[in-house]
């Protein structure tokens, strides 16, 4: 999944080395917090946030199978 979301990602920016993704998991939900650079943020999240709302479906469908709830939380 940390690879899907670096793939998606990484195109968009300008800075594609500063595209990180940090995973942690608890019992019940599995959270990757998506960072970036500080003047790719506007990209990744878009107008009226519809590229982070994409990402977010995509990484959820693919997540689907599994029993945990899945977040993807996007930072810097």
């Amino acid at each position: 999944m940390k690879d899907l979301i670096e793939t998606i990602v990484k195109p968009l920016v300008d800075f594609p080395e500063d595209v990180h993704v940090l995973v942690t998991e608890d019992d019940s939900r599995i959270t990757y917090l998506l960072s970036v650079n500080k003047t790719d943020m506007g990209k990744v999240i878009g107008k009226q946030g519809r590229v982070a709302k994409a990402i977010r479906t995509v990484v959820y469908a693919a997540g689907s199978s599994q029993q945990k709830k899945i977040f993807l939380e996007i930072g810097e």
